[in-house]
């Protein structure tokens, strides 16, 4: 017999709930790099490369320049992984579903945080891989989330970019963690306890969650989870007429209407849409991994050195990191306005999702322009703003590249299409160490010029706006002419 509709609801609502909670405490904590490295390095971490140095006036000081160098490379390889590594992790969403994608991902993450707590500096290279697997097993726990988006129809949009800002907020779990370090709670007690909330993460994949993918659009009778010990997806419904239905999440994964030819893989990876979204991500990802990598050593810079006011600064930036799960909604609800309102004649239901993503793909690319000249200017008061520009563009990054992705092109190559856009860029976001170096050798520590160069670089992402305003006009344009001429 189908669930009661008012069980469903209530489990609907406890799959999204625990979803956001999952994303807000855990998925992205990795990009809270600069709260950790503070702890780090008072725990000594790579502390063999610091060197005695001359300051400006004959001064000895102590030179950490490799120090720096060692953490930066470690998020450079951490991000690039979470991003590259998220194409073959698409194929797996895509072909086992929900739960198998779901458990490599939680062992992934429990393994990283296992290599954290038994770190020690002397076992300082343990950073490397842990960092990538936590980079790895958080962006997979992301994306069996977002799939949940589905289960809410005209609100899609805004759950997935909801998910995506939690997930940025979740950066926030290094600064508790620094915080808790200050306090006299040593590293290796906070990250065995993260490792412990793993259990959470497997009763929730096998309750709250289906073991294949959720369908949009969303068929009738659709029920998913674990209920009393046995498997409702694994049932099947009788019909009036004695006949067999299959299990409402066997249901195909497109229900589109009869006839409806769907875009191949190859036809949405060729289009421009993907090329110019592709730009659009790239160019912006790579502006804020170099600030999130290199956020430590400009503030040393900016503060002369002053451990309080770095620190300030770094708590400052971590808790502003709580309120992308605030500002990612806006960037759905601007996606999502049109639902429930009568479209143009004529005009189809994705046509009108394009139009509405115009705006929010605007505004995203004036956001990072904006954050990119603020991060610019080297004065350390404007850095407050700096922060609160960088966790809203962020924020409308992420929730718009997957709402985006989700709109345009078929949900049956959601997993595949977003692994591949993330993996590409990732391959662009290397440029972030070779900028370091740059910065740090030849620049003499002085950001300025390579801060130029990646703020007119950010301004390539206005292209992709303009080219799906153009082609929604065109769109337009040839219903018009042909009601004409009709």
């Amino acid at each position: 017999m189908p669930e009661p509709q008012s069980k469903f609801s209530v489990r609907r609502c406890l799959t999204f709930a625990t979803g956001l909670l999952e994303c807000l405490c855990f998925a992205g904590a990795v990009f809270g790099w600069a709260a950790l490295v503070f702890v780090l390095k008072e725990d000594r971490y790579f502390s063999s490369l610091c060197v005695n140095g001359t300051g400006v006036n004959g001064t000895r000081t102590l030179d950490c320049s490799a120090q720096d160098e060692q953490f930066s490379l470690i998020f450079t390889i951490a991000s690039f992984m979470n991003n590259f590594l998220t194409l073959p992790n698409g194929f797996l969403f895509d072909r086992f579903g929900t739960t198998v994608t779901r458990l490599y991902g939680i062992f992934l993450y429990t393994m990283g945080t296992l290599m954290v707590a038994f770190s020690s500096s002397a076992l300082a290279y343990l950073l490397f891989p842990a960092l990538s697997f936590l980079a790895v097993g958080g962006i997979l726990l992301l994306m069996t989330n977002m799939q949940v988006g589905n289960l809410f129809g005209s609100r899609r949009s805004t759950i997935i970019t909801l998910y995506n800002g939690a997930f940025d907020s979740s950066s926030a779990l290094f600064l508790i963690v620094k915080l808790l370090h200050e306090s006299g709670v040593s590293l290796r007690a906070a990250f065995l306890f993260l490792s412990g909330c793993s259990v959470i993460h497997i009763l929730r994949t096998f309750f709250l969650l289906p073991r294949n993918l959720i369908p949009y659009p969303l068929p009738d009778r659709y029920t998913y989870g674990a209920s009393c010990g046995k498997s409702v997806t694994a049932s099947a419904e009788v019909a009036a007429n004695g006949e067999a239905l299959p299990a409402a999440e066997e249901t195909p994964l497109t229900n589109n209407a009869p006839g409806k030819q769907e875009k191949t893989f190859r036809e949405c990876l060729l289009s421009r849409f993907f090329l110019w979204h592709l730009l659009w991500l790239s160019v912006m990802q790579l502006r804020h991994y170099l600030f999130i990598g290199t956020l430590n050593p400009m503030l040393q810079r900016l503060t002369g050195g002053q451990p309080s006011l770095v620190s300030q600064y770094t708590n400052a930036f971590a808790i502003t990191q709580l309120c992308g799960v605030l500002c990612a909604p806006w960037n759905g609800l601007i996606m999502d306005r049109h639902k429930g309102k009568p479209r143009a004649a004529g005009e189809t239901e994705q046509e009108a999702d394009l139009r509405a993503s115009v705006l929010s793909l605007f505004l995203t690319a004036l956001q990072c322009v904006l954050f990119s000249l603020c991060a610019s200017t080297p004065y350390l008061p404007l850095q407050y703003l700096t922060f609160i520009l960088q966790v809203l563009n962020r924020s409308f990054l992420y929730g718009g590249n997957a709402a985006f992705i989700s709109v345009a092109f078929p949900s049956c190559h959601f997993g595949k299409l977003y692994g591949l856009v993330m993996a590409l860029s990732a391959v662009f976001s290397l440029l972030q160490y070779p900028c370091f170096a740059l910065v740090k050798g030849p620049l003499g520590g002085d950001p300025l010029y390579v801060n130029v160069g990646l703020t007119l670089l950010s301004v390539f992402a206005f292209i992709h706006p303009v080219f799906v305003y153009m082609h929604c006009r065109n769109l337009a344009s040839e219903r018009a002419k042909s009601k004409a001429s009709s």
